[in-house]
């Protein structure tokens, strides 16, 4: 299986796809100035307790406060809480080290949270999932510091190995190396990508891990609560790190700076494969390019259709997502029902699979399967679902189908379920529902661009419209758009771009900056209304000659 990333960087946000076979299973996208990620670290301030929850209210600088349950302080806690009590101590001079303390036992799993915390109490604790709804945070105080081989945890003495490294022998060899260069009193867990390492690529990342334990430590000396004194790396370092593979064939980047960022990270974990990553400097919008808009569009959305006119309808609420599977309009439907049910939610099992990872949908999950008679066909549909979720990085569990042929799924959610509405509100009309003639839109068009050439000065820069227009106005010899760069002086092109609607544009500069014409609109629409007083006033004067 051939794996793409393609990176739309944006002047606000950053999208992030994967492409297996040309095919989308993931979407991400990433607000430029997105803060409470998980994995970040802050010094926080217990600002509330609660004993009826068992957990307490915590002041991280998010508008609502960040929640701690007792179970998330970890079983280290006591060893945290007398090494974090001397480093903030301004008093002390020399702060201690982790590797040189005496862990003690560990705190009772049944303890409450009065027991262990007190109102105004300083902490350093850490984002494990990031603001949901109306939610805060959920925070740890058990930190890890993720790398690419292994994860560290301060205040521990395991030595944890992936499940998915088969070979007893590279356990045994992963588990003695790991021993041989850990620091006093840390932990760590061996990662999948760590099998067949080399101890200097391991010992290099194990003190960069550590580095980044003492740099926070530090940080939370000179910072005054709530402060943010650790920052996971950026959304695609993050990824990349994660799902890096052999399998992976191209890394396709519209932006320079994060190209040299992404091509940087591979060089350094894999720095014969750093030819993958692509600088992509076409004027077509990169996700058009690679038929990423279209996947979009036809993969959000309530109805999602699959093979042979089947499709299934996504329900989104507070508690729970629902799926409900619908054979349709099947032309090659079997004439057995059984059968043909059969088929159906396997090909719904593909694509509800497909669908979890695409939307990050997390929490429980419910779906409605066509009814099924037969005993081994329910089987046989469970097997299937969890074989093809084996390849879900986010933990989940899956049950059986019910009597109601109905099958649970819990997966792990730690940030907002991605939800993207592909139904276009009309640019025009903003959903009144009368629009100016489409007729008249390539006059608003050369309107646009004889203000931004003449009006700005503004030179070199790129208009985009619907597919469709761009096909209009480009039709003949001698086009439109080849009589307007005659007129204007050829100083802009016009580009189509699927993600637009069919009355919609956007202007981009030479520096990849969306032109906000907000001022033009605002003349317009000052130009409208004086328009609609004088006539009003023109009505008025009539109506007063013919009383006289």
């Amino acid at each position: 299986m051939q794996s793409d990333i393609i990176v739309d960087v944006q002047s606000n946000e950053i999208s992030i796809a994967l492409l297996e076979d040309s095919r989308l299973v993931s979407l991400q996208k990433e607000a430029r100035n997105l803060a409470y990620a998980v994995g970040d670290i802050y010094l926080a301030k217990v600002k509330k307790l609660m004993p009826g929850l068992n957990a307490a209210f915590v002041n991280v600088g998010y508008d609502k406060d960040a929640f701690l349950h007792y179970l998330d302080l970890g079983s280290q806690f006591s060893s945290y809480s007398e090494f974090l009590s001397k480093s903030l101590d301004k008093n002390c001079k020399t702060p201690p080290e982790v590797s040189g303390m005496t862990l003690l036992p560990d705190i009772d799993k049944h303890g409450t949270i009065p027991d262990r915390l007190t109102q105004g109490q300083e902490l350093m604790v850490q984002i494990v999932k990031e603001p949901i709804s109306s939610k805060g945070p959920r925070l740890t105080t058990e930190i890890s510091l993720t790398g690419r081989y292994m994860v560290l945890m301060p205040f521990s003495d395991k030595v944890s190995i992936s499940q998915k490294i088969k070979s007893p022998e590279e356990k045994v060899r992963l588990r003695q190396l790991i021993k041989s260069i850990l620091p006093k009193n840390f932990g760590v867990i061996i990662r999948t990508s760590a099998e067949g390492k080399r101890v200097a690529e391991l010992n290099h990342e194990m003190k960069t891990l550590v580095r980044y334990w003492e740099e926070a430590v530090a940080k939370a000396r000179t910072s005054t609560a709530p402060a943010l004194i650790f920052e996971e790396e950026s959304r695609i370092v993050g990824v990349l790190r994660d799902i890096f593979s052999p399998n992976f064939e191209n890394i396709h980047v519209n932006d320079r700076e994060i190209y040299e960022q992404i091509r940087n990270y591979v060089g350094l974990i894999s720095p014969e494969r750093a030819d993958i990553v692509k600088l992509y400097t076409g004027e077509q919008p990169i996700f058009d390019h690679f038929n990423i808009t279209r996947q979009i569009k036809s993969s959000f959305g309530k109805t999602v259709s699959f093979k042979s006119g089947a499709y299934i309808i996504i329900e989104h609420t507070e508690a729970l997502h629902v799926i409900d599977v619908n054979s349709g309009n099947r032309t090659k439907a079997s004439n057995d029902q059984e059968s043909n049910a059969l088929e159906v939610n396997l090909r719904a099992a593909d694509e509800i699979a497909r669908q979890l990872r695409l939307r990050d949908m997390g929490g429980i999950i419910v779906i409605d399967f066509i009814d099924m008679a037969k005993s081994e066909h329910r089987q046989a549909l469970y097997d299937h679902m969890r074989e093809i979720m084996a390849n879900d990085r986010a933990r989940h569990n899956i049950l059986p189908l019910s009597k109601f042929g109905l099958m649970q799924i819990t997966r792990q959610r730690v940030r907002p379920a991605l939800d993207i509405e592909t139904a276009e509100t009309c640019p025009s009309c903003y959903g009144k529902g009368t629009v100016r003639p489409s007729l008249l839109f390539t006059d608003t068009l050369k309107e646009k661009l004889h203000y931004l050439i003449e009006d700005l000065k503004v030179t070199d820069f790129i208009m985009y419209v619907h597919p469709f227009v761009d096909a209009y106005i480009k039709k003949g010899i001698l086009s439109i758009y080849r009589r307007w760069r005659m007129d204007l002086g050829r100083k802009f092109k016009i580009l189509p771009d699927q993600s637009l609607a069919y009355l919609e544009y956007k202007v981009i500069d030479r520096d990849h900056n969306i032109l906000d014409l907000k001022e033009e609109k605002d003349i317009d629409s000052a130009a409208t209304k004086n328009k609609r007083k004088a006539k009003n006033r023109s009505k008025q004067e009539e109506t007063s000659s013919s009383a006289d």
